[in-house]
Order: structure tokens, then sequence, then C-alpha cells
């Protein structure tokens, strides 16, 4: 029988089926298959999706989800998890159950609750469990601005939310979006102390979907990889920015990132994941 390849960085990667391909599981897989990844992948729940908008949602069983998530603990050396949207309550309680069995495990959390236009009731629900049972198992949570001010509604400015945010137990938290000008865009990087680091980024113009799901997949890739969490967090937003950067218009609606843009030959100036920006 033929050895076990230690050498390739595993992750759990736990997200929607997005068939237009612009975020959920594909761009996690995409992410980190373009990082030296080998991604293993837990649908959560199956989209009618295009590359404009949600038109319906349909969540996998709560006993089969756990299912997938066993199997591959069980069998395969992960090295990091990555927490996309869960469908429902339910995913959110086995998720938390299964991943104190796993301590060592880095975990990187984005907290998406809400695809789509979906009733308010079970966003809200959805975010009070994500909060309470998932934030505290996170290594690194990935809000953007909005989903930043929705789990801490008490927090009056981004400091503030960050630390209520970190109140629930994570250790970090990358609120991206912080501040945009005309001509950047910037994100900060938070633990318990405060302020960590700011990241400014060149804006880009061009309208695409699935940068939030980019981030936090290649995070998770250079944490599996090895690399201490502020090395990941900056090798993640380039990663992201360069995917972002060379997105293709294939629909109709937003542009999709390129998370293989290192292998275009058509993309001058670009050596490679690891290339600065």
């Amino acid at each position: 029988m033929t050895p076990i390849d230690e050498q390739v960085p595993i992750v759990l990667a736990l997200a929607s089926h997005d068939p237009s391909g612009c975020t959920g599981i594909q761009a996690d897989i995409e992410t980190c298959a373009s990082l030296g990844c080998h991604c293993t992948s837990v649908i959560t729940a199956l989209c009618a999706r295009d590359t404009r908008d949600v038109k319906d949602i349909r969540s996998i069983p709560t006993s089969f989800l756990i299912e997938q998530v066993r199997a591959v603990l069980e069998d395969l050396p992960v090295k990091a998890v990555k927490l996309g949207f869960l469908g429902q309550v339910s995913h959110v309680e086995a998720i938390h159950t299964i991943l104190q069995d796993y301590p060592h495990l880095p975990v990187v959390l984005e907290p998406v609750t809400q695809l789509g236009d979906g009733p308010a009731a079970e966003a809200e629900a959805l975010r009070d469990a994500t909060k309470s049972l998932l934030l505290p198992l996170s290594t690194l949570a990935t809000p953007d601005l909005v989903e930043a001010y929705e789990l801490a509604q008490q927090g009056d400015t981004l400091d503030a939310c960050a630390q209520e945010i970190l109140e629930y137990g994570g250790e970090y938290t990358l609120i991206t979006g912080s501040r945009r000008t005309q001509t950047h865009h910037e994100n900060r990087l938070y633990n318990k102390k405060g302020l960590v680091r700011e990241y400014r980024w060149e804006r880009l113009n061009v309208l695409s979907h699935g940068g939030g799901a980019t981030l936090s997949a290649s995070i998770s890739a250079y944490l599996a990889h090895g690399l201490r969490l502020l090395d990941a967090v900056e090798q993640g937003q380039n990663f992201t920015w360069h995917a972002l950067a060379a997105s293709r218009r294939l629909g109709m609606g937003h542009s999709i990132p390129n998370r293989l843009f290192w292998a275009d030959r058509n993309q001058s100036g670009n050596r490679g994941p690891g290339g600065g920006c």
C-alpha cells in the first residue's frame, strides 16, 4: 500500500454550493488548490444562483452534514478548518460540538449568516448561534464592515465592534473594508488588546463577488502550510487582491475572481500567489 503523503496540507472547508462559481465551496476549492493545498469540501446548502443574485437555497440535513465532517476528520490529517455559510442553527450546533474534539486545529470563520433575501428571523437566529458557538472557537473571524456591525450591534465605532466580537472568545478578527477611499481599501486586524495592524490596498475598479470566501480560504491555506497567523493574514490579503484584480466577467452579473491568476500567461506582472502588490 502506498504510504500517506503528509507533505500536502489539507484544509477542511464548509460552505454552500454556488453553481455560478463566484463564491461558496468552489471558491474554497480553487483557492486551496491554487495555494498548494488539498481542500476537503463539505457542502452545507445547495443554492440556485447566478452571477447576480440568489434564487433559492436548500440546506443539507444536519445528520448528513455531521456524517460528512466526521468522515473527513477521522480519515485525513486536516491542518486547518474554514467555515463559510452554515444553513441553519442546528448546523452551527453540530459544528460547535465536533470542533471541540479538535482544539488544535486553527479555525477561520467567514461569518456569513444570510444568502439572498431570506427571512430576517432565520438570519438573526443563525447570527446569534454563530456569535455564541462559533466565534469562541475561531482563530480568526473575517467579517466585512456590514457583518461586523451585525455581529456587534452595541458597537458605535469600528474599534468597539471589534472588541465586542472578540469578547465572545475568538483570538483575532479581521474587519475588511473598514475604510474606503477613491484610491484605497483598508482592512483592520484586531485581537483582545486592540488594533494589531492596518492593511492598505489599492482600490480596484472591478465589481466582483466572492472576495470574502477567497480571503478566508486563502488565510486557511496559509495556516495549513504552517505560517504564523499574522503572516497568513497578510499573504491571504495579497492573494485575494491579485485574484480580484484578475477577475473575469463571465456572466451577466458580477465578475468572478480568478483564483488561478498566476497561471494566466496573459496577466503580466503576476509572479505567483506569494508575490507582492
